[in-house]
């Protein structure tokens, strides 16, 4: 029982940064009460490589020199 609810727990509070994520360091805002959260989520974006809005389907369409497999 303790396991499920610490996971539940974990996965509540993952939940909740994407939301604060996506609510203000996104759309370039900065949040009132909790800037340095604010900034060290916009830091660690950073440091991984991710999509943006520009690059679209790039990331699942196939490349033109991969031959096409049909299943």
């Amino acid at each position: 029982m303790l396991p499920i609810l610490i996971a539940m727990l974990l996965v509540v509070l993952v939940a909740g940064l994407v939301l604060f994520y996506v609510a203000f360091p996104h759309r370039g805002q900065k949040p009132a009460q909790a800037e340095w959260l604010g900034e060290a989520m916009t830091k660690a974006v950073n440091r991984f490589e991710t999509l943006d809005e520009t690059d679209g389907d790039a990331a699942v369409r196939p490349r033109p020199d991969e031959p096409r497999t049909h299943a």
